[in-house]
């Protein structure tokens, strides 16, 4: 296990509120891609099978909200998804973004505020270990749902801490309420293998109604 990048990760986790989470992942931007590797960092694969799955390649844009350094944005690339647009808190990783020149935009944000995007805008988006310790809970739903069209999915990676404390409930009474359909649910994996107290985590696939 890289100390180091176990260090960053606790350094992110413990932020105290979304100004903080900002500043440690502009601190962290320029040695993420590198210290995530040495953990073996799943969610971004795992959230692009989700998303082959669910949405052809040629329907779109899709968000990638929470992009970070872009990992999922080169990988949607490769895969054939030219229409995609990157959402972060933090500037400092969103210019790392900007370089690997895989987005058609690249706008700053925060889970949980409103959004600089318009009603029914996007036909995806994909949300790579936002929903997770220090982070972004059920807070960041009503905006995703707010910008993604009638039919359009979500595919969301959840930590089971927070699927068990309240995620997992929400989501289901979003169903029953009509607002979404879970069309798919993966098990429980650990995203960081390379890291063995890494909690596990899943991914839940929601489209729209």
């Amino acid at each position: 296990m890289s100390n180091d990048a176990a260090k960053s990760l606790d350094v992110v986790y413990a932020a105290s509120s979304p100004k903080d989470v900002a500043e440690r992942y502009d601190a962290w931007a320029e040695r993420y891609d590198t210290e995530m590797a040495s953990l073996g960092y799943r969610h971004p694969t795992i959230c692009l099978a989700m998303l082959t799955r669910h949405l052809p390649k040629s329907e779109g844009p899709v968000l990638d909200a929470g992009a970070g350094t872009g990992l999922l944005g080169e990988w949607m690339a490769i895969a054939g998804y030219d229409a995609v647009e990157a959402l972060d808190i933090s500037e400092g990783m969103l210019k790392v973004a900007r370089s690997k020149g895989v987005y058609q935009a690249c706008r700053y944000g925060v889970m949980g505020e409103t959004l600089p995007f318009d009603d029914n805008h996007f036909a995806a988006v994909v949300s790579a270990g936002v929903f997770t310790t220090g982070h972004v809970g059920v807070e960041g739903f009503p905006e995703l749902v707010r910008i993604t069209r009638a039919g359009g999915v979500l595919v969301i990676t959840i930590k089971d801490t927070l699927w068990n404390g309240g995620i997992g409930d929400k989501i289901a009474e979003m169903a029953k309420d009509g607002i979404w359909e879970v069309v798919e649910e993966t098990p429980s994996y650990v995203s960081m293998p390379g890291r063995p107290d890494t909690v596990p985590s899943r991914v839940a696939v929601l489209k729209i109604k």
